[in-house]
């Protein structure tokens, strides 16, 4: 028996295409029509947020401050000299006006005011908004080193404040130990940290006893020496001296010099030569004693009354 073999049509030959595999991801035009289709089926709930954000900015705009001339807070450096015992005109003759000759011509400055009052002086500078703050404040202070002031006054101090304008915080120091050692304390640890952080400008030791040196001379000596008073005084001030001696150029390098012969101890003071004669030295310790006490108090400071 012979079997026939029948070919299958030539249309059923063809390979059935595979329907295309749905996508891992929605499109972004599928998810930008859920978006409006959620938007769209949730009128109330835009309209809110709508409204809200109009409100919002309706009291925002209404508030928004408006000046025609607003205050402008230029970078500014203060120099602060003491002179203790001064006049506020001796202050400014002595001290503020030597000091604005020699910062006045700091490049960058555009305007520089002063505020002289009894026993301080401050000078604020101005600059402008391109003027490089570090490279100003170390001009200033080479400027500094080279003004003549009063050998009485205390050595100029720099900071990048306005002392007009400067938020303060009051800490209180107290504790059961002399007034002094409080102001040491205040002055050595916690005035030198907060100095350190950042944010803070300044930090300035108000109350307490500060620490000084008495030299006590007898009237009687001096007259058996004819010795005046003010020959004492200027001899300790010549012999305590730090200060700027000048600049010494060679070639490209510039060594700027500077006398340094501060006392250390009340035995330096009291060994100080104040007159040498045939026979022999006279000594301060020689007119009197050299004692180490506290000034005069001129301010309290009390907290909840202590």
């Amino acid at each position: 028996m012979n079997a026939e073999r029948s070919d299958p049509p030539p249309d059923e030959l063809q390979p059935t295409p595979a329907p295309d595999a749905p996508s891992a991801e929605p499109s972004a035009d599928f998810a930008n029509r859920g978006l409006l289709s959620a938007l769209l089926e949730r009128p109330v709930t835009v309209s809110m947020v709508t409204l809200a954000a109009v409100v919002f900015g309706v009291v925002s705009f209404s508030k928004l401050p408006l000046e025609l001339l607003p205050e402008i807070s230029y970078p500014t450096l203060t120099v602060q000299t003491e002179l203790p015992d001064a006049a506020p005109q001796e202050v400014e003759q002595l001290v503020t006006q030597p000091v604005e000759q020699v910062v006045g011509v700091v490049q960058g400055l555009r305007r520089y005011t002063s505020s002289s009052r009894g026993g301080v002086s401050e000078v604020t500078l101005e600059f402008g908004w391109e003027t490089d703050m570090n490279r100003a404040s170390l001009d200033v202070r080479e400027k500094l080193d080279l003004v003549e002031l009063p050998d009485d006054a205390r050595s100029p101090v720099v900071y990048r404040f306005d002392p007009s304008l400067d938020p303060m915080l009051r800490i209180a120091v107290e504790g059961p130990y002399r007034t002094q050692d409080l102001r040491r304390l205040a002055e050595t640890l916690v005035s030198q940290r907060l100095v350190n952080l950042e944010g803070v400008a300044a930090a300035r030791v108000v109350g307490g006893a500060e620490e000084e040196v008495r030299v006590s001379v007898e009237d009687d000596r001096l007259n058996a020496l004819g010795l005046p008073f003010e020959e004492v005084a200027r001899r300790i001030g010549e012999e305590n001296v730090n200060r700027s001696g000048g600049e010494l150029r060679d070639a490209e390098t510039a060594f700027r010099l500077r006398t340094v012969n501060e006392f250390e101890s009340l035995e330096e003071i009291g060994d100080t030569i104040i007159r040498q004669s045939g026979a022999g030295a006279i000594r301060v310790r020689d007119l009197g004693t050299v004692t180490s006490g506290t000034d005069d108090r001129e301010v309290r400071v009390r907290v909840d009354g202590t």
